[in-house]
């Protein structure tokens, strides 16, 4: 792990050891993958990791008396949602040796893109008579690391809420509502809102059970991926700006509707996508079956 060059001293990475981060299940829990595949908006993760330090080392090599208070903070940031957030924080006290578990749960509804994971020993409070050469302010980090994990779910990643239709103004017995708004340059997040009818129990406990499915429920899940997905390419093709030459902000909707479209359609032209869409609306709506390959469940 790379040091960074701080304007006070730190103590040497071996006053800290930590095991890896953990995800916790139904089934148990496992060492915190590269990605996970199976994740969604109504998937809350649970973590968790053991750090162990040695404070006096710790105190003594960063300049700081024993008196000094530690504290260990976890941190968390979704790439895809823009968010970030404490996940934990542990006040450190006395002397020798001392075991910290962090245990943190992270709602779904906050996450998306890369989940970032940093874990810090920093100074828990200012100190007024320390050296000029350590650590003076209340967060002066001594030691950190980052762990990450790619939430990259088979359906298209944006919010979703379970509300009742009969109270608005959709259709009481449809199952489940795509609201996009705002332009190309809009940011995802704020553009798009999957709605689920709360009537519709099979739908709405497909979702439910989407961190662990049954086949009736991964059924339900890849007619709500082809629906939306062919909502959301008919939403881009409707737009002229929307060519294969337009350069969209990062995580804005044009550049979530264009990765779409090359993950569904890639040597395809827009262009041409355009003119199928326009001249056979039918053969175009059997594109994006193919394409989504819906109904093909994996166990």
């Amino acid at each position: 792990m790379s040091r960074r060059a701080l304007p006070y001293r730190i103590p040497s990475e071996k006053v800290v050891h930590t095991d890896p981060w953990v995800l916790v299940t139904d089934d148990g829990q496992v060492p915190i993958p590269e990605a996970l595949p199976d994740w969604d908006y109504q998937m809350d993760l649970r973590l968790r990791r053991t750090v162990r330090i040695d404070q006096d080392q710790a105190r003594t090599q960063a300049g700081l008396p024993p008196s000094a208070a530690l504290m260990v903070a976890a941190v968390w940031t979704a790439t895809g949602s823009n968010l970030s957030g404490p996940a934990q924080h542990v006040r450190l006290a006395g002397s020798g040796l001392v075991t910290i578990s962090l245990d943190v749960v992270l709602r779904g509804a906050d996450l998306g893109g890369l989940l970032l994971l940093d874990t810090a020993l920093v100074l828990a409070g200012r100190r007024g008579d320390g050296r000029p050469s350590s650590p003076r302010r209340a967060g002066s980090v001594l030691w950190s690391d980052r762990a990450s994990v790619r939430l990259q779910g088979d359906a298209p990643q944006f919010p979703m809420a379970v509300i009742d239709f009969a109270r608005t103004s959709f259709p009481d017995r449809a199952a489940w509502h795509l609201q996009i708004s705002g332009n190309l340059e809009s940011a995802t997040m704020g553009s798009l809102l999957l709605l689920v009818n709360e009537r519709n129990t099979v739908v709405a406990t497909a979702f439910e059970n989407a961190g662990k499915p049954r086949d009736v429920d991964r059924i339900v899940l890849s007619a709500v991926y082809a629906d939306t997905a062919r909502t959301m390419i008919e939403c881009a093709l409707s737009h002229e700006e929307f060519v294969e030459s337009a350069d969209f902000p990062d995580d804005s909707l044009g550049a979530t509707l264009t990765a779409l479209f090359n993950q569904l359609f890639p040597g395809r032209s827009i262009n041409d996508m355009r003119l199928r869409r326009q001249q056979s609306p039918s053969l175009f709506a059997s594109d994006i079956q193919e394409a989504v390959k819906i109904f093909e469940v994996s166990q």
